[in-house]
């Protein structure tokens, strides 16, 4: 498994770190000393304690051998397995989601890639599935599938979309399945809760080239905000800037093209696709 700068947070991964360095502690070792002991690296075992790896089946035998505690550290691994997808979602999300699936209305501004909840299956396997062993792919786009009912459920929440037209042109799969993702986009628009427009790179630089975010309504509470950076997602309450980010997405469906434009702008590069 490969080491990152910044801790988990999937609780699995956590709960093996505070073991792990509870167990050395006890036998009174060194991270050098238990290292050397069961073959690693002390800087494996800093990371492991840190949070900052995911642990092998092997090295987790090896504890249980070692400790002798009666496959707790197995048990542990297999959690962090069945659950490690959690850890590759931004901070943020989970909460977000939960409050999506009540919102009666949806404002989303998408820089890129395509927004998840418009993707393909294609689309969302190359997007969620980079650098995942298959399992946790299957898991991930399986999810996001399922994310994607709220769109067609019934009282479904009326959702504005506005793309940035990179999001339509960067070819992060091949032809073929940016040309399903395209008209997958056109089909969902005609769903009558669903409203689709882009802005065109023609307008050269305007405000939403800072990010993207979405703004969450509901029926009986305030609205909400969601934004992304660097891995790191916030779900924003204050009503501040809440009502900031509702000031901004109406500027930037100023610079969108019409929706019947916007229509033709996607079917022009689909077919671009061959």
């Amino acid at each position: 498994m490969g080491t990152r700068s910044e801790p988990y947070e999937a609780p699995a991964i956590q709960t093996f770190a505070v073991e792990l360095t509870a167990w050395r502690t006890e036998a009174g070792l060194t991270q050098t000393a238990l290292a050397e002991t069961l073959g690693y690296t002390p800087q494996w075992i800093s990371q492991l304690e840190s949070a900052k790896s995911i642990p092998s089946k092997t090295f987790a035998e090896n504890l249980d051998t070692f400790f002798k505690t009666n496959g707790l550290f197995q048990r542990l691994w297999k959690r962090i397995i069945d659950t490690r997808h959690q850890a590759i979602i931004p901070p943020g999300f989970t909460a977000y989601m939960e409050r999506e699936a009540e919102a009666s209305q949806a404002r989303i501004y998408q820089l890129m890639p395509i927004h998840g909840l418009l993707q393909t299956e294609s689309y969302i396997r190359t997007v969620v599935g980079h650098d995942q062993d298959p399992d946790t792919a299957d898991r991930l786009v399986a999810e996001r599938l399922k994310r994607q009912e709220i769109l067609t459920r019934e009282n479904a929440p009326h959702v504005w979309f506005t793309l940035d037209e990179a999001a339509l042109r960067r070819a992060i799969v091949g032809p073929d399945v940016m040309r399903e993702q395209l008209a997958h986009i056109l089909t969902m628009a005609e769903h009558p809760n669903i409203s689709v427009d882009v802005v065109p790179m023609s307008q050269g630089y305007y405000p939403g080239l800072t990010g993207s975010f979405t703004i969450l309504s509901f029926s009986n509470a305030p609205d909400v905000a969601y934004t992304e950076s660097a891995g790191q997602g916030m779900l924003i309450q204050d009503p501040r800037i809440v009502g900031t980010f509702a000031v901004m997405y109406n500027s930037l469906r100023g610079d969108a093209l019409r929706v019947g434009e916007s229509r033709s702008l996607i079917t022009s590069v689909m077919e671009e696709y061959g």
